[in-house]
């Protein structure tokens, strides 16, 4: 993995199971507008426009913070869909986890939606886009 932190910044990459399980904890709570993902076929690659909660921030009051960021997939072969309105364009959804396993990344949403890419190898880029804006909420969750 690799991290550049200017301008407090986040730029990582991951190609093994480990990295990715970082992403996913940092893209936890991301809000994505349906509109802002796409499956760019001829590329191989699959990109999400992220709003996404700075966990790496320490949790206090004056610490809460978002940032645009972009996440994006390479070497993905199929992008499958369920739950997913891609039609409402200005939906947004929650994201809950990315996992990866035998070959198909997952990324998970809360109410259910599900993203499915089938990938020859991991390859995975997080980067943010822009500064930080404070934000008065923390993501909370519920103990089941």
């Amino acid at each position: 993995m690799t991290q550049e932190a200017g301008e407090e910044r986040l730029r990582l990459r991951a190609r093994g199971l480990d990295d990715l399980s970082v992403i996913s904890a940092l893209t936890q709570d991301a809000l994505v507008p349906v509109g802002d993902m796409c499956f760019f076929e001829p590329e191989h690659s699959f990109v999400l426009a992220l709003n996404r909660f700075r966990w790496e921030r320490k949790a206090s009051a004056d610490a809460r913070e978002r940032v645009h960021s972009g996440l994006r997939f390479d070497s993905v072969n199929h992008a499958r869909f369920r739950g997913i309105d891609r039609h409402d364009r200005g939906q947004f959804l929650s994201l809950l986890a990315i996992a990866y396993d035998d070959g198909v990344v997952t990324l998970n949403f809360a109410g259910g939606g599900v993203i499915r890419l089938e990938v020859d190898v991991l390859n995975c880029a997080l980067e943010d886009l822009a500064e930080p804006w404070p934000t008065l909420w923390t993501p909370h969750h519920d103990a089941e």
